[in-house]
């Protein structure tokens, strides 16, 4: 029989990529599948980013840069995080990584020690408590309700504090819940977290330019707490770049250079040509991602629509991001023909064979309870998506 790692055993597969993978099974079967699983823009990357990167090639720009990124692109990422954030860090506090995903990663791996607890919001974002178990540590999960739109308040961080408490983090605008955290909001948590010796906070602002409010709001612009907080950001969302694996991290300058030995083992730079794509990104006037964002916010709206006409569903109104995060236990207990409906994995999976709609059940982000519904598709699939789930969810009984 193979031998395989401990910490590999110890990991969940992703169940968003896990429901994908389903989707594309019974696509594959000639299934008229609806994903709404997976969170990534179907929007194209505007094209002055791709002739950004096709000038890269062009010019033979194809050779290894520096680990976080070559200097330029991380003074123009700089400079970014001044215009947009007011956040002040160098070039030399800026990692660019292959995905915010190995952004979070570095930081984790570069903080965390075995028996450090973490705190962490519930719900959260899929590989936030399975990078805590890589690194050895202990997640502390943090409750939050539908009622309090899924934000955890400072008194709640106060209490969950212990002398092991090594690590905040946490996502805003929020996934899977489209959360965002108001200026006031952070205040107070940094307040809780500055009381606390050798305590960081790791900020996931990825959805940042998803924002259906107003101006996003960074928990590292208290000067108090500026030097103890991983500002995680990148090119995925805001400028649908999913597949050129683009990630940014601002740090106090110390902990940037561990995240550049961490990612110079595991690895090195980023494509160069990735680089020179988020270089042109980074250039661009915030307004430009402005009619994705009103596209989502349409989006949401008729996806709301679509929940209001379906009984039994129980939601909030999202304010950034492009999920939403209903409580479905008003249909447990039911069943339609053999199929019995006991938590939202059985109701994702009955979503799925029935009405040929993928979604992603709650157990994912640490709550059964509920299903998250990403809209990052056209209007149409989503109206369809909406009539499909409305009448298999009436056959339960």
């Amino acid at each position: 029989m193979a031998h395989l790692a401990d910490r590999i055993n110890r990991l969940s597969e992703s169940q968003t990529i896990a429901m994908a993978r389903r989707s594309r099974e019974l696509i594959e079967s000639g299934v008229d599948i609806i994903s709404l699983s997976l969170g990534e823009p179907d929007f194209k990357t505007p094209a002055i980013i791709k002739n950004a990167a096709q000038e890269a090639i062009e010019k033979d720009f194809t050779y290894y840069t520096h680990v976080s990124g070559y200097k330029e692109l991380r003074q123009a990422v700089a400079d970014k995080f001044l215009r947009d954030n007011n956040l002040r860090y160098t070039a030399d506090e800026i990692v660019i990584s292959t995905g915010a995903k190995q952004s979070i990663t570095n930081v984790v791996l570069s903080l965390v020690n075995p028996g450090d607890e973490v705190l962490i919001p519930m719900p959260y974002w899929v590989s936030y408590v399975e990078l805590i178990k890589l690194a050895q540590g202990v997640p502390v999960i943090i409750p939050t309700s539908l009622e309090n739109n899924f934000k955890v308040t400072a008194d709640q961080v106060a209490k969950a504090m212990t002398p092991k408490t090594r690590l905040f983090m946490f996502s805003t605008p929020c996934n899977p819940t489209g959360s965002v955290y108001s200026k006031e909001e952070l205040r107070g948590i940094a307040e809780v977290i500055s009381k606390q010796p050798d305590c960081y906070v790791l900020a996931d602002e990825i959805y940042e330019h998803i924002n259906f409010i107003g101006k996003h709001e960074s928990i590292a612009q208290f000067d108090f707490i500026y030097d103890r907080v991983a500002t995680i950001n990148g090119v995925s969302k805001g400028f649908a770049m999913t597949g050129w694996r683009g990630g940014i991290l601002g740090a106090p300058l110390w902990l940037a250079k561990a995240c550049d030995k961490m990612q110079g083992q595991f690895t090195s730079a980023t494509s160069s040509i990735t680089q020179k794509a988020m270089h042109a990104a980074m250039l661009l006037d915030p307004v430009t991602t402005q009619p994705m964002r009103d596209a989502f916010l349409r989006r949401r709206n008729l996806m709301l629509d679509a929940l209001k006409a379906i009984p039994g569903m129980k939601f909030n109104v999202p304010e950034g991001a492009f999920y939403l995060f209903p409580d479905v236990r008003n249909f447990f207990g039911k069943s339609y023909k053999e199929t019995r409906i006991t938590n939202a994995t059985d109701l994702s999976l009955y979503l799925l064979d029935e009405a040929h709609v993928a979604i992603v059940p709650g157990a994912a982000f640490g709550d059964d309870n509920f299903i998250r519904i990403s809209y990052a598709t056209s209007d149409e699939k989503l109206i369809e998506a909406g009539k499909r789930m409305k009448e298999a969810l009436s056959k339960l009984s």
